[in-house]
């Protein structure tokens, strides 16, 4: 104990100098008590107060998160002893999960399905806080200790969101799947952080003596070790083959639950991604293992099992699972780029598809909650009957296909310029592989997207049944997003230079 007692004060000094950069995530901590004190303190009844004071403080977290960006004008900073690293890509990052966040916790409260549940919601808005306080660990962790934590800390809350509703058996089978795969990938996950421990004798990535250990190490052990390792982040960004849980938890859970599953967590997947692949990238001696090829083939392989499994599926649900398994591959095209100019085109595309999508399950919650349809054949005239929905449902496939004039067209066409820019300079044939996948796969997911439409506009239900009306929230939220969606398709430049 005496021989740590000198070094204890430049520890403190390091925790207090890294608290004012740590103040979104002391927001977000001190947000996830208030909420749960309160449903304690209300009981039942304090579902609305919960949900209110949760929007409201993320509401101040996200003003926090714009506080920070002259923190950055000096550059980046670590943040408690090398743990965090506070950078610009993790900023726009984590805005991106925010503002995401008081989208779905609006859409929490508007699904008739949910908010029919005995217990009330005031648990789940407690849970989604401490969710996205680790989705912001995740997209600042820069070390492998901090990197498996937060990871099961999202992981944990994760479970919980999706067997929220333990009374319907969908829900709990769902659940039961989600934490018996999520536990068997977190456990090999650990073992290739174990072994890259012993590899190089530090946890940290971005100093120490982590990746000149590796050198030293024979180049499949350390490969092995890497795969294992590769294995949790795939799990939460879903690329092949960690992906066979997507479909079954994603139908199974809440439709506002599949909504948050798809979108927050891969943002903030793809910030560690950045993080843990930055320090190896930029090290001129890394030869032991090729994340270029590596990544390229996982991108191609998923884009392409993603998009043809979508266009087998009946089901608007398990469409949609898929079509985020082939999104994954195609944002791992700007990844293998090891550029800039592809990771801003990384923020842009990930903020038009996760807005996008957040939208698209909305409009499935809306069409699920007043005419009961879940399949594709139980949208047959509903576009007729309900025109709003179905225009404003066609405007938010388009963007997610990625046609003119949406925000996804121009986040595509960002990816693809970026990864064409380095091919020019490399001609690495595994970037244009990757740009031929893209393009064909992008086609391929027209053929499964024009199903909605399809069925909204031209052709006629079988049996004409009426409905009691619904409440119109859900598609006044969806109608704000496709005209966010087309304004950000005709002026890109208003947010790509904030990317």
């Amino acid at each position: 104990m005496n021989d740590l007692l000198p070094f204890l004060p430049g520890q403190l000094n390091q925790v207090f100098e890294s608290i004012p950069l740590f103040m979104p995530e002391i927001y977000l901590a001190a947000l996830f008590v208030v909420v749960l004190v309160t449903d304690l303190l209300f009981g039942k009844t304090s579902g609305k107060l919960c949900w209110l004071i949760a929007i409201g403080g993320l509401l101040k977290v996200i003003y926090q998160d714009f506080g920070q960006f002259h923190l950055l004008l000096t550059g980046p900073h670590f943040l408690f002893s090398e743990m965090l690293l506070l950078h610009q890509t993790s900023l726009i990052l984590k805005l991106i999960i925010d503002s995401l966040s008081v989208i779905l916790l609006i859409y929490f409260e508007l699904d008739d399905d949910l908010r029919s549940h005995t217990k009330g919601l005031s648990d789940l808005y407690a849970i989604t806080i401490a969710a996205i306080f680790g989705l912001h660990l995740m997209a600042m962790s820069v070390n492998l200790l901090s990197i498996y934590l937060s990871i099961e800390m999202v992981s944990i809350a994760s479970y919980l969101m999706v067997a929220y509703r333990s009374e319907n058996s969908w829900s709990s089978e769902a659940g039961l799947k989600y934490v018996l795969f999520g536990a068997a990938s977190s456990a090999i996950m650990l073992y290739g952080i174990s072994l890259l421990y012993g590899f190089g004798g530090t946890l940290n990535l971005f100093t120490g003596n982590l990746l000149p250990g590796l050198l030293h190490v024979n180049p499949l052990a350390v490969s092995f070790a890497l795969i294992l390792f590769f294995v949790g982040i795939g799990f939460k960004l879903s690329f092949v083959p960690m992906h066979f849980w997507v479909p079954d938890i994603y139908q199974g859970a809440p439709t506002p639950i599949t909504a948050f599953l798809s979108t927050v967590p891969k943002v903030a997947a793809f910030a560690l991604l950045i993080n843990f692949l930055t320090p190896f990238i930029y090290f001129p001696k890394w030869t032991a293992f090729d994340f270029r090829l590596f990544l390229s083939v996982i991108g191609i392989i998923t884009m392409v099992a993603g998009n043809f499994a979508a266009t087998l599926q009946n089901n608007v649900k398990r469409m949609l699972a898929y079509s985020s398994i082939g999104h994954t591959g195609f944002i791992l095209m700007a990844i293998v780029t090891f550029t800039p100019q592809g990771i801003s085109a990384l923020t842009f595309y990930l903020f038009a598809y996760t807005l996008a999508n957040v939208g698209a399950f909305m409009l499935a919650s809306y069409f699920a909650n007043t005419a009961k349809a879940e399949d594709m054949n139980a949208y047959k005239g509903l576009g007729l009957k309900y025109p709003v929905a179905g225009v404003v449902f066609v405007i938010i496939l388009i963007s997610l296909a990625g046609l003119p004039i949406t925000a996804g067209f121009n986040g595509k066409l960002l990816i693809f310029s970026s990864v064409y820019s380095v091919y020019q300079q490399d001609h690495d044939i595994w970037l244009l592989l990757l740009m031929i996948t893209g393009a064909l796969t992008t086609v391929v997911s027209l053929f499964y997207y024009i199903k909605i439409p399809l069925n909204l506009f031209l052709r006629k239900p079988e049996n004409a049944i009426d409905f009691p009306a619904s409440t119109p929230y859900l598609v006044i939220v969806s109608a704000i997003i496709a005209l966010l969606l087309i304004y950000f398709g005709i002026f890109p430049d208003i947010l790509a230079k904030f990317m």
